[in-house]
């Protein structure tokens, strides 16, 4: 088979590889392959109010989990796939519902354990061509696994892929249902959730479970035909591009492309620079569930390699809303998971609320003889009176240490850490902020 030439993001799109080939329906089953991770996560956080009607807090919680996975062989180009995740709390101390005391995203409804039959697909292979149908686990730009606390988005979806033309591959897909990972806990609904990957009503209770994706986005009473899907992602040595077609009825389209290409430096071979740039565009469809929508958004990034350090410094914006326009109206909606502006932080995604400019500044270290990454970065978010959450201008700064340890193999350790000044400011002026870190190991097999 003609090697398959991806992008970053369209490579988790089809996660099941095997390629193993069976003779009979029998090893089909026998010679099929198990796998699956084992994580660890302990998160705290610490609350700081400059609104002295409101007291300082720490919240924190610990979990243990992960998911088991089977596949089978390959017969005849036909293979089926099954995964099983769950996650459970760890030492956590208190009344699990007060979440001041327990942090909310490491579980699920109640801070309690749950557990999911999160991937049950057939795919087929024929050629260059793969289908791949059933609950299954998708990395898009503006649908994706969000993989950020114990367990990842899912998704109910059809999903078409072919590489015939030379480095492209072309993708067409229609995704029915979405299950809510531990993370999107974090939101309570409003126009920050929809903006940074969740459900504008309230889902904290919808945890592992798959719901229509229009009743997700939006709530009870919204349920819609689905998502439907067109792509094509191209890769030529150092250039590479992607364009998608998120077509969700009665709600909204969005069309989201990049393009990045590298080189040598002229000065030096050593320096390797980079640029690369994306764009989002959406408007209302159908019956406008979501209201009216026409959001414009725009980023570019510029970096280099030199040895072991990457850098770069990102700038990204958003189109204004006037004072009549609602919260939403030119805001980048993005209620399924998908987050890939480039000047995200690891948790304020005030970047997709209407009138922001946001800059983000990183820099990267690998010491690849130890087998640790190191990443420090800091992101500011000067926003519009009329974006619909805050009043004020954002920042977030952190770090990320990711640690593949040679003692113990497939075992990674990561520290990751984050401290956002001024992340919601109030008409009074009053601010939120915290200090947040993250301990989380994960043992792949």
């Amino acid at each position: 088979m003609k090697k398959i030439v991806l992008s970053a993001m369209v490579v988790g799109l089809i996660s099941s590889t095997n390629v193993q080939a069976a003779e009979d329906l029998s090893s089909m089953f026998s010679e099929g392959k198990a796998s699956g991770q084992i994580r660890a996560f302990s998160i705290s956080r610490k609350m700081d109010y400059s609104d002295p009607t409101k007291e300082d807090y720490r919240r924190k919680a610990s979990a243990i989990g992960g998911h088991l996975k089977f596949e089978t062989a390959d017969f005849k180009g036909l293979s089926l796939g099954t995964a099983f995740y769950t996650t459970n709390g760890l030492f956590n101390s208190g009344n699990k519902t007060d979440y001041t005391s327990v942090d909310p995203t490491l579980l699920g409804p109640d801070n309690d354990a749950y557990s999911v039959l999160g991937e049950a697909y057939l795919q087929y292979k024929i050629g260059n061509t793969v289908f791949k149908g059933g609950r299954q686990k998708l990395d898009t730009p503006l649908a994706g696994s969000d993989d950020a606390r114990m367990l990842p988005n899912l998704f109910e979806a059809y999903v078409l892929m072919n590489s015939d033309i030379p480095n492209t591959t072309l993708i067409a897909a229609h995704v029915t249902k979405f299950a809510q990972g531990t993370f999107g806990r974090a939101y309570a609904g409003g126009v920050l959730s929809a903006t940074s990957g969740y459900s504008a009503a309230d889902s904290r209770d919808q945890v592992g479970t798959f719901v229509n994706m229009g009743t997700y986005a939006l709530g009870a009473g919204k349920e819609t035909g689905g998502v439907s899907v067109v792509a094509a992602a191209y890769k030529n040595g150092n250039f590479k591009a992607q364009v998608w077609d998120y077509y969700a009825h009665d709600i909204l389209n969005a069309i989201y492309a990049d393009a990045t290409i590298s080189w040598t430096c002229l000065v030096s071979d050593a320096v390797k620079p980079f640029l690369s740039a994306q764009i989002i565009s959406e408007s209302d469809v159908g019956d406008k569930y979501a209201g009216k929508v026409e959001g414009m958004y725009y980023g570019v990034k510029f970096g280099a390699t030199v040895g072991g350090f990457t850098g770069y410094v990102a700038y990204s914006e958003t189109t204004d809303n006037d004072a009549t326009d609602t919260a939403l109206q030119n805001a980048i909606i993005t209620p399924w998971g998908g987050m890939p502006a480039f000047t995200q932080g690891m948790v304020t995604r005030h970047q997709f609320l209407a009138g922001t400019t946001a800059t983000k500044a990183a820099l990267v270290y690998n010491f690849k003889e130890l087998g640790l990454k190191a990443v420090g970065y800091y992101t500011d978010f000067d926003m519009d009176l009329n974006n619909g959450y805050t009043n004020g201008d954002a920042s977030e700064s952190g770090f990320d240490f990711i640690y593949n340890t040679p003692f113990v193999k497939n075992l990674q350790l990561r520290v990751r850490g984050n401290f956002a000044d001024d992340f919601n400011v109030a008409a009074t002026g009053a601010t939120t902020g915290w200090s947040e870190y993250r301990f989380i190991a994960n043992y792949n097999f």
